[in-house]
């Protein structure tokens, strides 16, 4: 400290000779100009011509100062040189083999000239200083709790990452629901140099849920006042985050922040933008105590191991309950305890400048916070309106914050270099599955697709499920791309019972989708619908992992495995519940077959009944499914004895089988060596018959396909002949994988191929 104190004093001390010496040298030189009090003349032209002594000593005088001026810029020269070499060097100190990083963003406490609209604010007393080490982790905590606020915080996330230069380790207090979600979430990303640990929200009600809250967030609006009592013992400082926050910068400068708290500085805040604490937004508008404008807690900086020593659960339990006498409630909820301690202990606080908190609620004054846009570094949507909040420059934040929720999160899976990674088994595991493969086997895209890690959000919109007392609940289970949303109306109208859908998209489209849905009163009207989003990666489609994320996530005791283009009968739900009990499948292995139909017509009067049903097959509207390119698919289902069947019936299986089958949740997964078109299906009922599931088909339900524009899949199948011999090569491969796994009674599989 003291070597960097007394190296900006030298630097001060040679601007100073740099701006001195010129000055001097003027007044030397019209200093000189004068003799006895009388000004001598140094032009030629006014020179004395019959005084020789006099001109001599004129002409000697001038080559004096001629010579002397020279000296001068040459010292000037000089300088100049050496200052230049000093801001080049200035910050970049090195202590050991520890390379260190520089923030040249210069803090402010001086609430005076934040509210002059100054951005930069005072310089430190001995200028910039180590601050954040290269690979020095940075701690970021984050309340997180249901569906919405999980899915609001990635596009915070992505934007930490795209900027960030730091190993991360997030401290996320979440409920069960966002746990879940972002657990898998940050499991299924696999970003390097991240960390993510969970905290039980719902373990931490009882300690604010004393506090009347009116704010939106409710309880959990409340819960960064106890981060001290949940975050770990040994954890020094963190920046602590609301999920409508996007970052404009690296964070690592923000953590920078920290090195300037002097004193018992232990919060760092932006003061609030709005006139909410001066209490003139409307009369009688009475808010909490706050000092001048107060703060705003969407971005914080808590030296936590000096909050403790402080006792802040008592300081601001206390202030809370003294307060709350006359207020009865909170409106902002951690904000007003927060303002209301701060009022009473204004040390506690170093005020941010007012970039790190740009509040884009109405009638605020966030446009001083910068003169340009390029000067934002967080951006906080902190208006319940949130997007189509009121700002001069709201095009330009919505764009900022629309490219992050739109971003490819596959690209931040980025290595930083220099900086090794925590040692990740999954990781490891997979680099040497992935190693083992041959990248000349002409299949080898096939293969790595097995391997491949799909980032997956679960539950992307809310979800609500009461189970069924009587353990008979059936969940319609399926998987669909972008071009078969349109599907998902009509599905929900056939079927009332709990769906389970994996969608395959990108970003954008996720995106896309959610507009979609929230637009739609059917889809909006339903909240037992469960959304999982499986992310695009690679070039094939993978068809049995979506069916894997759906039904791994069925809540229900039994499933439908269905496919999205399908419309079941009305009232099939209720009628497979039925026959869920009927035929015993709780105690049983039993896969019972839904008949699947299909139309060509884009437009059909859906049958009401079996018997309307048989008669648009004698017609021609109807057609059993695939009939005219697949028989063999659907054949076994034997739909000559289904026309007049009254009772369920058991069928065999057969080679190349694949119907729509009702099982046990506890069913065996999709095998993910088949991806796109073929054989996806057919493995998974060659299984089920490998484990000695009965086929039961009913004889009072069906379901039909409805016509679309071909696959992009099956259209490769159709077109590229090294795409089916590759798929014959997985065949043979999961035959003789499921010979060893099943042994002797497999052997029917490999003569069934042959003879088919």
């Amino acid at each position: 400290m003291l070597g960097i104190c007394r190296g900006r004093r030298k630097f001060l001390a040679a601007s100073l000779t740099v701006l001195c010496i010129p000055a001097v040298t003027w007044l030397y030189l019209f200093a000189g100009s004068f003799e006895d009090g009388k000004p001598v003349s140094l032009s030629p032209l006014e020179s004395q011509p019959h005084s020789p002594r006099y001109a001599a000593a004129g002409q000697r005088e001038r080559e004096s100062l001629e010579v002397r001026v020279r000296e001068v810029e040459e010292e000037n020269r000089a300088l100049r040189r050496q200052l230049s070499l000093a801001q080049g060097r200035g910050p970049a100190h090195r202590h050991g083999n520890h390379s260190k990083t520089y923030s040249m963003e210069e803090g402010t406490g001086d609430s005076e000239n934040l509210r002059a609209g100054i951005v930069a604010g005072n310089s430190s007393e001995c200028g910039q200083q180590p601050v954040v080490e290269k690979c020095e982790t940075i701690h970021v905590a984050i309340v997180c709790a249901g569906y919405n606020a999980s899915r609001d915080v990635v596009t915070l996330v992505k934007s930490v990452l795209f900027h960030r230069r730091n190993p991360l380790h997030f401290h996320l207090i979440a409920d069960s629901i966002a746990e879940q979600i972002l657990a898998t979430l940050f499991q299924t990303w696999m970003v390097p140099a991240v960390r993510v640990d969970f905290y039980n929200a719902d373990e931490l009600k009882s300690e604010v849920s004393w506090i009347p809250n009116k704010h939106y967030s409710g309880i959990y609006g409340l819960m960064k006042l106890v981060l001290t009592k949940t975050l770990p013992a040994n954890l020094e400082r963190v920046i602590v985050l609301d999920t409508d926050i996007t970052f404009a910068t690296d964070i690592a400068e923000l953590w920078a922040v920290f090195h300037k708290f002097k004193g018992q500085q232990v919060l760092g805040l932006v003061e609030n933008q709005s006139d909410w604490y001066l209490g003139n937004l409307w009369k009688n508008h009475r808010p909490w105590p706050a000092l001048g404008r107060g703060y705003n807690t969407g971005v914080i900086l808590l030296l936590l191991d000096k909050l403790r020593k402080m006792k802040w659960e008592q300081m601001w339990r206390l202030t809370a309950e003294r307060e709350l006498m006359g207020m009865l409630s909170t409106s902002l909820a951690d904000q007003d305890i927060f303002n209301a301690v701060i009022k009473q202990n204004p040390f506690l606080v170093y005020q941010l400048p007012c970039f790190w908190n740009v509040q884009l609620s109405d009638h605020t004054r966030s446009e001083q916070c910068y003169r340009d846009v390029s000067d934002l570094k967080v951006i906080h949507w902190n208006s319940p309106k949130k997007l189509r909040v009121k700002n001069k420059h709201v095009e330009f934040f919505r764009n900022l914050y629309l490219t992050f929720l739109e971003y490819d999160g596959n690209l931040l899976r980025r290595e930083l270099f220099g900086c090794p990674s925590e040692a990740d088994v999954n990781s490891e595991n997979l680099q040497k599955q992935l190693s083992e493969l041959d990248e000349d086997d002409l299949c080898y895209e096939f293969r790595r697709e097995r391997f491949t890690v799909h980032r997956t959000h679960l539950y992307f919109l809310h979800y609500e499920y009461e189970p069924a007392s009587d353990n008979t609940d059936v969940t319609l289970v399926a998987q669909l791309s972008m071009d078969r949303l349109q599907m998902l109306e009509a599905i929900c109208k056939h079927w009332e019972g709990p769906i389970s859908l994996a969608l395959y998209l990108s970003d954008a489209e996720a995106q896309q989708f959610l507009r979609y849905a929230q637009g739609s009163e059917v889809l909006m009207s339903r909240h037992n619908v469960a959304y999982h989003i499986v992310y695009k990666e690679g070039q094939f489609y993978p068809v049995n992992l979506l069916r894997n994320v759906a039904m791994k996530h069925v809540g229900t005791p039994y499933m439908f495995l269905s496919d999205i283009d399908f419309l079941p009968m009305y009232g099939l739900y209720e009628y497979l519940r039925k026959s869920v009990i009927q035929l015993d499948l709780a105690n049983t292995k039993k896969a019972m077959i839904v008949p699947a139909f299909e139309t060509l017509r884009y437009r059909l009067s859906f049958p009401k009944s079996k018997a309307e049903l048989l008669s648009m097959l004698d017609m021609g509207t109807l057609f059993t499914f695939r009939y005219h390119v697949w028989t063999k698919g659907h054949a076994p289902t034997n739909f000559a004895k289904w026309r007049t069947a009254t009772t369920p019936y058991r069928v065999e299986w057969e080679a190349d089988f694949e119907p729509y089958v009702v099982v046990r949740r506890d069913c065996p997964e999709y095998d993910r060596r088949f991806v796109g078109f073929g054989w996806n299906k057919v493995a998974h009922i060659m299984e089920l018959d490998a484990q000695e599931y009965e086929f039961i088909v009913l004889p009072n339900a069906y379901m039909i396909h409805m016509p679309h524009a071909p696959s992009f899949d099956i259209t490769k199948f159709r077109s590229n002949k090294q795409y089916r011999i590759c798929l014959k090569t997985l065949k043979e491969e999961f035959q003789q994988d499921m010979s060893r796994r099943y042994g002797f009674a497999a052997l029917k599989y490999l003569t069934a191929e042959n003879n088919s």
